[in-house]
């Protein structure tokens, strides 16, 4: 098993903001809208640093959708911000019909995703964006593990002609992807090639993941780690390659276990290699309050989750 180690930990929203930030500097298009969120969405930099670029629109996201959607007339590229139950949920009609329909090159960026919101509780803590947002044509959906993959994804999605939502979350992770490093979009990061079993994450169970592989690599399991940034579109050569030599998988999500990653690949291996699966993520449950800890543990998305999961899947080989 490849070893990663970190040095710190950090938050995948201060990821974005400092991409931004960078995009302003370097992308004079790049426009900035916020649902009176700035400080949680980490905007404060791109704000101060072009205040003409920025556009405080307050609690009413589905007038920011509007307003984004008309900027890309004039050839901008607008970022919005809010939390992502109000990114997508709260707006999704205004998505569907004046951004996706019409592909315009919107960025629907979302903060605090998943469970480890935390103490915000059950009615903030979206756990169906993926399948909201994957469902629509012409967008892509991109969800990275830490703090310097959400920033090379930020810088990343600047350049793609079309709508993107970009998920990112609150809580403090390990931070153990190249510092500066490419971003391509719809391109897996294979982590630890193996022979026994596929293990495919995304976002924060990435690391969960990682820490999964090693506990198996204790049991004599190799495990071959894929991450996958970018849900839609997928890599689906990466995955069937995987696949075909380990002969079961596990997906791995912060997200519901309908409309998630793993249902993209379920869909994906029913269609062309059909695939012993586990699933690890949330089981058709809202959230509940807690430290993100608690919960990760509590809905079943811990480490230990994934290596229960592996054995189980390779007794179905």
């Amino acid at each position: 098993m490849k070893k990663y180690t970190f040095t710190e930990k950090k938050d995948t929203r201060s990821g974005f903001g400092a991409g931004l930030s960078e995009l302003g500097k370097i992308n004079p298009d790049v426009v900035a809208l916020c649902a009176d969120l700035t400080g949680s969405l980490k905007m404060d930099a791109f704000q101060k640093e072009h205040p003409e670029r920025f556009f405080q629109v307050g609690i009413a996201e589905a007038n920011m959708m509007g307003i984004a959607a008309g900027l890309t007339i004039g050839g901008k590229i607008p970022f919005t911000g809010t939390f992502a139950n109000f990114s997508t949920g709260r707006v999704y009609d205004q998505i569907r019909q004046s951004i996706a329909y019409s592909e315009k090159n919107v960025k629907i960026c979302a903060s605090h995703a998943g469970l480890t919101l935390g103490e915000d509780g059950a009615t903030h803590q979206i756990l169906e964006d993926i399948g909201l947002m994957k469902m629509l044509p012409h967008m892509v959906v991109v969800n990275p593990c830490d703090y310097n993959q959400t920033k090379a994804a930020t810088l990343a999605i600047a350049k793609h002609e079309g709508p993107v939502y970009l998920r990112f979350g609150r809580p403090a992770v390990p931070n153990f992807t190249e510092t500066n490093g490419t971003f391509e979009i719809g391109k897996a990061v294979m982590l630890n090639e193996g022979t026994d079993v596929t293990i495919i994450a995304t976002g924060h169970l990435v690391w969960k993941a990682i820490e999964a592989g090693e506990k198996l690599a204790g049991k004599g399991i190799s495990a071959e780690i894929i991450n996958i940034h970018t849900i839609k579109p997928l890599d689906n050569e990466a995955i069937l390659k995987s696949v075909r030599k380990t002969r079961c998988v596990v997906t791995a999500e912060e997200h519901q276990m309908n409309g998630g990653l793993g249902d993209s690949v379920a869909q994906l291996l029913s269609r062309h290699l059909p695939t012993p699966q586990e699933f690890v993520a949330v089981n058709d449950s809202f959230g509940e309050s807690g430290t993100p800890d608690e919960l990760m543990t509590k809905y079943g998305l811990d480490s230990i989750n994934i290596v229960q999961a592996v054995e189980l899947v390779m007794k179905r080989k």
